[in-house]
């Protein structure tokens, strides 16, 4: 107001003095420009009274300044006088405002408000621009929507239609239609249109998006409609603001850094939304911001992230290149500040001491050493068998030197035609003919007449190893095959001048005979795996050959020791 009383005063002054005219030129206001829909009311308010003499039209009036408006049409030059007393009456002056009932597009241009009198004027342009909506919508893409943000999870809050002050009369009550994304709004959940009012039940994130509100009303039998659309963005509530957390550094992790490398210290911090002061990152190095150190090797990078809510991610990268052992020595400390409060985070920066030549050399020999135990390791567990029956065939000790033993091994088996042809054909055709190992099988080797159990006996006796060729009938079938194997385990037990060998012929369940079961328990069983244990180089017929015993052979039979291919079309 004091403006516009100093702007009387010096036109009160100009009567009395000079009869010269000057004219005070504000040049375009464009603080707030926005488009206005093709064959819908507008309006303009002279910007004098607005931002620049801040005084009201009256009190203008009053002082005999009178109030005049001029355009320029878009692509002309020459200002013109607006002409009021157009027969449709579409164009008119209110005190300070400049209406259309409607404006059309080609209204587009710039308006200017002079006020003035005989010695002096005032004046400032306003553009007017007026758009089509798009094809096939309710709006158009020129006319950018007020962003509202409301906050997640209120609850009754009530989205009022904005720009509609004063375009119908008083007492009149507007039909009011609200659509969102330009599809009418019927049925939506917890959002209700209220008149010139959407009210939301509870705000959620999924409801953001574009509101438009058309107001349709009558006036001097002219029938007008207003279009005005709200971006809603759905935040942060402020009562779940909180003070800035500081994400990095952190405790857990340090750089230690030799002289000469470049220091890169991250400063990464989270903000709740919150309206109002922005929030702020900054590096201090010994308690100075560096941003304000103008040394060239230092440089702050920034960078920001905002999710669906608003909240805030604020990075600043603090890079210190060709770092000195003083700049390795320097406090670096990450502060964040917002209106909830701030917080300090610094970090651990230490200088890297070089490692002696002969600690480097000592951790590669052990290192390597390491290294080719695991090997070794790994090489033993993949090939343990081939190396056991090297050293038997080359080194180990002939066990059937003056052991007064006549058989190498006794073959107890279920007496029943599979189990028979597996022990005749497969095992005694690789073990002595492959092998060169002589088998005891009963029913081969047996004198008729005799008594069965005092035989058995004697053969056992007389072998060096008991092979038990374990399936359910061998369990099931008869007491011989179960005579043969508790001889064998109480021989081993007692004299120990005989090994049981158990080889798994068909999968067995848990038996209910107990010497079965402690055999089973004491020993490794050997797996039969049908088509893929046929062939000698197999690892059925290596985990065998090691449970049999060591005799010296002619070097003409060492194929068979190292399982040769050309065995394996004899099986």
């Amino acid at each position: 107001m004091k403006v516009c009383c100093f702007l009387l005063v010096a036109l009160g002054v100009a009567d009395l003095g000079s009869p010269s005219e000057r004219c005070d030129d504000w040049g375009v206001d464009t603080m707030k420009r926005k488009p206005f829909y093709n064959g819908e009311p507008a309006k303009i308010r002279c910007p004098l009274f607005e931002a620049i003499l801040k005084c009201n039209y009256s009190t203008a009036h009053s002082a005999g300044l009178t109030l005049i408006w001029y355009w320029v049409g878009q692509g002309r030059d020459l200002e013109e006088p607006i002409n009021f007393r157009l027969p449709d009456n579409r164009i008119s002056k209110e005190k300070d405002t400049l209406w259309f009932r409607p404006a059309l597009l080609n209204d587009t241009g710039n308006y200017t408000c002079m006020l003035r009198n005989a010695t002096y004027c005032s004046k400032v342009a306003f553009p007017l621009e007026v758009v089509s909506k798009d094809p096939g919508s309710c709006v158009s893409r020129a006319v950018q929507p007020d962003l509202v943000m409301l906050y997640l999870e209120h609850t009754n809050v009530n989205l009022p239609c904005p720009e509609t002050a004063g375009f119908f009369p008083a007492g009149v009550r507007p039909h009011v239609q609200w659509l969102k994304s330009c599809s009418p709004m019927t049925n939506f959940p917890e959002r209700y249109p209220n008149g010139l009012n959407l009210t939301f039940g509870i705000v959620r994130d999924t409801y953001e998006g574009d509101y438009t509100c058309r107001v349709a009303y009558s006036e001097s039998g002219q029938n007008f409609v207003l279009t005005r659309t709200l971006r809603i963005k759905v935040v942060g509530a402020p009562e779940k603001g909180k003070p800035p957390n500081i994400l990095d550094p952190n405790n857990q992790i340090s750089y230690e850094l030799p002289a000469g490398a470049d220091i890169v210290l991250p400063c990464r911090v989270f903000f709740t939304f919150l309206k109002g002061r922005s929030p702020e990152v900054s590096w201090l190095i010994d308690g100075r911001n560096a941003e304000d150190i103008t040394d060239p090797k230092i440089n702050v990078t920034p960078k920001v992230d905002l999710d669906s809510l608003e909240n805030l991610t604020l990075q600043k990268i603090l890079m210190v290149s060709k770092a000195t052992e003083e700049d390795l020595k320097r406090n670096y400390t990450c502060h964040a500040r917002n209106s909830l409060g701030e917080d300090y985070r610094q970090a651990i920066v230490k200088l890297k001491v070089p490692v002696p030549r002969y600690t480097v050399e000592l951790a590669c020999g052990l290192g390597a050493t390491v290294l080719l135990v695991v090997l070794l390791t790994v090489v033993y567990h993949i090939y343990w068998l081939e190396m056991v029956l090297f050293y038997r065939a080359h080194f180990g000790t002939d066990e059937t030197i003056l052991d007064g033993k006549e058989f190498d091994i006794y073959v107890s088996y279920a007496r029943n035609a599979e189990e028979e042809e597996f022990v005749l054909m497969t095992l005694r055709g690789v073990l002595e003919n492959e092998f060169g190992y002589k088998l005891c099988i009963f029913d081969r080797d047996s004198l008729p007449g005799g008594i069965v159990t005092d035989e058995t006996l004697s053969f056992i006796q007389r072998s060096r190893r008991l092979l038990v060729v374990l399936s359910p009938n061998y369990i099931l079938q008869g007491t011989q095959a179960l005579l043969e194997l508790k001889a064998g385990l109480e021989n081993m037990a007692s004299r120990g001048t005989i090994r049981v060998i158990l080889v798994q012929y068909q999968t067995t369940k848990k038996s209910k005979v107990k010497e079965l079961r402690r055999a089973r328990a004491a020993l490794s069983v050997i797996k039969w795996k049908g088509e893929q244990s046929r062939y000698p180089q197999g690892r059925f017929w290596k985990q065998l050959l090691v449970e049999m015993p060591v005799k010296s052979r002619p070097k003409t039979s060492w194929k068979a020791q190292n399982l040769s291919r050309s065995s394996l079309g004899k099986i």
